[in-house]
């Protein structure tokens, strides 16, 4: 499989002899075949293999982070940083020198081929039962999933029902194959077909509770698949699901505490993702830019969306640099979450009260949508200023507006908002105009403004490095 060899071929075949778990357990039923296959043999040899720490750390895949509209850069530390960091911020076409390797594709594409090897060779393993095989099985379709989720919003334009057709989308891997080398793209459209089958497939076999953060139950895998729906515009068949798993949150049935810190009892660094109480299924990225990396802060416009009483400004923003030094430009703020350089993205508590807010609201419940808004910002600062201005709350475009903004003071730095972003540009509510996007770079000698750069249609996607494209002739590029 050349898209995974010339990725990180021989790491890929280290991380495969020496598969590091979680928790302690035998590695003896790895082994190496000549042709580099992985070769598990009993039920419980596929269980062990999903405490492996590369399920949960996608490292440097976080380009989303620098190509959201809330953030801007600052001079002279943006000057300074990498060439990958100032071409994403740029909204360059070329982000990677031509011998240079994919953040955005190293993990992801070792998942897959794990993935896809327990999928499709766990119903054939040995011991277990039949209930333990499916639900391994239909642990790693929905792992799978929310892998190719992921990808699709690299690599493919954001769901449009009138172009997902001919959209070039990802290539479709269900073989956990080393040796194949033509990949041709799927649409978009086939691609999200893929995602929600195996969400669908998944579900009812998947395990109700769950004892690890790490380990995908029932809601975690309904809450991929109800953010799945909103981004394809099914809010009908979106918010059943995200009420379902709401409720189950606050029940507590899930296995494993989860819910919501309350910032108005204090603030304290969030602890490692395994146990960060707001994680219902854990996924991180490196993001330096939460901890001492300086280049990247908030937009004056992001800053003024929080009230003066939001304790996430108060706990979690800074108006100086890792070392203390002031930013001259007035607004802008580094956000500081604490001492980790991670940021988690997998299926997160806030994420799925603001979705189902949203979903509530595009079906014209305006009422229940509030209802969310309001009991997830009570959270967030205190209960008299989480209220939801009326007239506000009475309009749909002007509360499906502010949920959006909320995402925007809840998610700034983390990379969400390059996703909601895409998709607001084909949004049937509130569209977002493309030409309209701005970054703009500030000096730091004196507050003023460097530089400014728009975004493109073409860029709503990232390309494929070169050495993907030469090692697979068939993978055609994005523009």
């Amino acid at each position: 499989m050349k898209l995974i060899n010339k990725i990180k071929y021989n790491n890929l075949l280290i991380f495969c002899f020496s598969i590091f778990v979680l928790n302690s357990c035998s590695d003896d039923f790895l082994e190496i075949v000549p042709k580099g296959r992985l070769i598990a043999e009993n039920t419980e040899d596929y269980d062990k293999i999903f405490f492996n720490t590369n399920f949960v750390n996608l490292r440097s895949a976080n380009v989303q982070v620098l190509m959201g509209d809330e953030v801007a850069a600052v001079n002279p530390y943006f000057e300074s940083a990498s060439d990958f960091v100032q071409r994403a911020f740029k909204w360059e076409d070329v982000l990677y020198d031509a011998d240079e390797l994919s953040n955005e594709l190293l993990m992801p594409m070792e998942q897959l081929y794990l993935y896809n090897k327990i999928i499709n060779e766990v119903p054939e393993s040995k011991g277990g039962t039949e209930q333990q095989k499916l639900e391994l099985q239909a642990e790693a379709l929905a792992g799978r999933a929310w892998t190719y989720f992921l990808l699709i919003n690299y690599y493919g334009l954001p769901y449009n029902e009138a172009t997902s057709a001919t959209d070039l989308g990802f290539p479709i891997i269900t073989e956990a194959d080393l040796v194949r080398t033509d990949f041709p793209r799927a649409t978009v459209k086939e691609i999200y077909d893929l995602i929600v089958k195996d969400l669908t497939t998944a579900i009812p076999n998947l395990p109700v509770e769950t004892g690890f953060r790490i380990r995908m139950c029932r809601d975690a895998a309904k809450i991929t698949l109800g953010k799945v729906y909103l981004y394809m515009h099914k809010d009908a068949e979106a918010l059943p699901l995200l009420n379902e798993s709401l409720a189950n949150v606050k029940s507590g049935s899930l296995g494993i505490d989860v819910g919501l810190y309350d910032y108005n009892t204090g603030y304290s660094s969030p602890p490692v993702t395994t146990e960060n109480f707001e994680n219902i299924y854990s996924k991180q990225i490196s993001n330096p830019w939460v901890n001492r990396a300086n280049e990247i802060v908030i937009t004056p416009e992001t800053a003024a969306l929080y009230n003066n009483n939001d304790k996430r400004i108060e706990f979690q923003y800074a108006p100086n640099t890792y070392a203390g030094d002031p930013y001259l430009t007035p607004g802008i703020l580094k956000r500081t979450i604490g001492s980790f350089q991670n940021t988690q993205i997998g299926v997160r508590t806030p994420d799925l009260y603001l979705l189902n807010a949203e979903a509530k609201c595009r079906l014209n419940d305006l009422p229940g949508a509030v209802a969310v808004l309001e009991d997830f910002r009570s959270y967030r600062m205190p209960p008299a200023d989480a209220i939801v201005p009326a007239p506000i709350a009475g309009n749909q475009t002007a509360l499906l507006e502010f949920i959006f903004e909320e995402r925007i003071r809840e998610f700034a730095v983390f990379g969400e908002r390059w996703f909601d972003l895409r998709r607001l540009t084909v949004d049937p509510l509130i569209p977002v105009n493309v030409e309209s996007v701005t970054h703009t770079v500030y000096d730091n000698s004196d507050g003023s403004v460097t530089n400014t750069f728009q975004l493109t249609k073409n860029r709503l996607v990232i390309r494929f490095p070169e050495t993907i494209i030469v090692a697979n002739p068939d993978l055609e590029n994005n523009d």
